[in-house]
């Protein structure tokens, strides 16, 4: 185990206090809507017709009311009134110093009354959304806004790309409206290709020799999309009526490294706040043909000619509407696919929001234990369908002081499928090969110092983090535990809160999938942070180049303990891994890498090259080598040491070349690299 302060790039913001979301009562609002036979909805229902459980718990039901959107409009003076009301609670969200929308801390004290309106906001996701799919979202809401919207209408327009934008409060005029939407013009549009891979077969032949690595890009940019749809949510909180948000996109990829906590957060953070979220995948209907279509060039290797070329487009287009799915119909919402009729998502909105039910209840549950609970809702009368959402999560409490409450409360947040995130903690981890059958596993545990409240005059006792930590193979069995405690000075107070404090620990395991979990909390406040992903470690008996993972870091710890285990712990010095991969200029690039099992006789020939779009701004000299570093383990270690003041500031592509001449094969891994000034 090493603990290490790392240089943080960003500054950190002055006297920002950590966003926690709190909630002040434990009313459960579920909207219900009852359907006859024909679908038509049925509007003579009473309290007492209706009977819910929670766990199979009866519930009383102690607030009923009934929406009806399609009646008579209200008067102009209460429409204007209750505008400006639905203003005042959808503002701009706070943001961090590097542009991510942050959630708001309180829902807000006083709910405002929004009887009789339909409340809808309509979200462009820029950051995925390609210009033709951005023209079809604007087309969508031009023709719902100027043909379809009705009195009972207010609606609101947000949008991300690099960060969480309110364009249009909530507002029921048709020509605000339009110029709002207006302004996402093709022109405008910020969307990228994220169909792109470092590995070259089954890739768009396009020229270039190589192909960029999405990875890293992509899975910051799923949470950082999930964060601002969970501030959206928190913004609209305070009205208790239900809200509807249209999310357009083209879709939500899961790269097997995202948080999936942040999933599940955002769920709740929209069910406690009322509302259903219904997204529209605007790729509209695709024809996946083999090779592609003929906005791509053909395509490189042999999976067009063995169906595994079909197999991966169908596979890539499902993962990426798996996430919607789940966030739509977790919230009582829909999800649209496969459609180029984009109308459709607005058909089901507004029939879901004519008329319906709403029912509160007190739960009979005292536990705050963050669990999920399943909601059920049933009429006396069996001939007609209910319509609602399945259930939500529990929410938590941390106000527990003594030692085994500590621990137990640790544990729970382990085992809980609604861990807290009110501390940001991230975790990445690598693989290098120690035996035929074993791997060493490298794992970082890193969170941001201006998030931990320790100052000079702190009990030394509390400036400390508790890390938690399970592996799992899968079925479930565990196969790796963290369990420790870092103490931090109080002393360096000041410097911890400009830099990230970056636990490093790891494990020996064979090939296979993996699940690790890891909770944090600081013992100041009680904070909690936890991340959860997958861990794949390969077998590479069967690749041409057996090539371990590359390391990059900006740092060797002096004074780590030589351990024959862990690669990275050479010559009394451990190679810390940057796990940001972002850079300041003054700071050298440490990079380390292994090929295992050569052919004979070795020769093996690598590089480091550095690309900014096409051109290749910086490549280190050729590293050739005829023998192995560790005989032991059939292993030839790589090591760079590159001055980042050799690369203008920029994000760049950065491709390891890696050939085995005697083999004749290669391999040219990327990753995703930002130099600041």
């Amino acid at each position: 185990m090493i603990v290490v302060v790392v240089a943080l790039l960003q500054s950190a913001p002055r006297a920002q206090q950590r966003s926690v979301f709190r909630s002040g009562t434990e009313l459960v609002l579920v909207n219900v809507v009852a359907r006859d036979k024909s679908g038509a909805v049925v509007r003579n229902l009473s309290r007492d017709d209706f009977t819910v459980t929670e766990d199979d718990k009866p519930q009383t039901i102690t607030s009923f009311d009934f929406e009806e959107l399609d009646a008579p409009a209200p008067p102009a003076a209460d429409r204007a009134a209750s505008a400006t009301q639905a203003q005042s609670i959808l503002s701009s969200p706070g943001r961090t110093d590097d542009g991510n929308a942050k959630a708001s801390a309180e829902r807000p004290s006083a709910n405002v009354d929004m009887r009789g309106r339909r409340l809808i906001v309509l979200f462009f996701d820029l950051s995925s959304l390609q210009p033709e799919e951005l023209e079809r979202a604007v087309k969508a809401a031009h023709e719902y806004v100027e043909h379809k919207r009705s009195d009972a209408d207010l609606i609101a327009i947000a949008s991300f790309s690099t960060s969480l934008q309110v364009v249009q409060d909530f507002t029921a005029d048709a020509e605000t409206l339009g110029n709002a939407i207006e302004g996402f013009g093709s022109n405008n549009a910020a969307g990228f290709d994220s169909g792109l891979t470092g590995d070259v077969e089954d890739t768009p032949d396009i020229g270039n020799a190589f192909t960029a690595d999405d990875t890293e890009f992509n899975i910051f940019n799923t949470d950082r999309r999930l964060e601002a749809l969970r501030t959206l949510a928190d913004q609209l909180a305070g009205i208790d009526q239900k809200k509807s948000l249209i999310y357009f996109s083209s879709g939500m990829s899961q790269q097997g490294q995202d948080n999936q906590v942040q999933l599940r957060r955002t769920v709740d953070r929209a069910n406690r706040a009322n509302v259903s979220i219904y997204a529209a995948d605007m790729r509209g209907l695709q024809a996946l043909v083999p090779g592609g279509d003929a906005t791509q060039g053909s395509r490189r290797g042999t999976s067009t000619f063995s169906g595994a070329s079909t197999r991966n487009q169908f596979g890539s287009q499902a993962g990426s509407q798996d996430t919607l799915t789940t966030i739509a119909e977790d919230t009582g919402g829909r999800a649209f696919f496969d459609s180029n009729s984009f109308g459709q998502v607005f058909d089901r909105v507004v029939s879901d929001t004519s008329a319906y039910y709403v029912l509160g209840y007190s739960s009979t549950n005292p536990a705050r234990d963050g669990r999920f609970r399943r909601i059920r809702v049933r009429l006396k009368r069996p001939d007609l369908k209910l319509e609602y959402r399945s259930g939500y999560y529990a929410p938590r409490d941390f106000a527990h002081s003594t030692k085994d409450d500590r621990e137990e409360q640790l544990q729970d947040q382990l085992a809980s499928d609604l861990s807290a995130t009110d501390l940001s903690a991230y975790v990445s981890t690598a693989y290098f090969r120690l035996a035929d059958n074993r791997y060493f596993v490298p794992l970082s545990v890193v969170v941001p110092g201006y998030q931990l409240p320790i100052t000079k005059t702190s009990d030394k006792n509390k400036a400390t983090i508790d890390v938690l930590g399970l592996v799992r193979d899968e079925q479930r069995r565990p196969v790796g535990r963290i369990r420790d405690t870092v103490r931090l000075s109080a002393d360096a107070a000041d410097d911890i809160r400009k830099k990230t404090v970056q636990y490093e620990t790891g494990f020996e395991m064979p090939p296979g999938k993996y699940r690790v979990k890891v909770v944090v909390r600081e013992n100041q406040d009680g904070a909690f942070g936890s991340y959860e992903t997958d861990i794949v470690v390969p077998d590479v008996k069967r690749d041409a180049v057996k090539l371990s993972s590359v390391v990059v870091g900006t740092q060797l710890q002096p004074g780590a303990r030589k351990n024959d285990r862990n690669p990275l712990v050479r010559d009394g010095r451990e190679l810390v891994p940057n796990v940001t991969h972002v850079v300041s200029a003054g700071q050298h690039l440490y990079f380390y890498y292994e090929v295992y099992e050569p052919a004979t006789p070795v020769k093996l020939l690598t590089s480091i090259a550095f690309f900014r779009g096409r051109q290749r701004l910086f490549e280190t000299p050729v590293v050739e080598t005829t023998q192995l570093t560790a005989p032991d383990r059939k292993t030839a270690v790589f090591q760079f040491d590159v001055p980042a003041a050799s690369l203008p500031p920029g994000l760049y592509t950065c491709q390891i070349n890696v050939i085995d001449d005697s083999a004749g094969t290669f391999l040219f891994p990327r990753m995703q690299l930002y130099v600041r000034r």
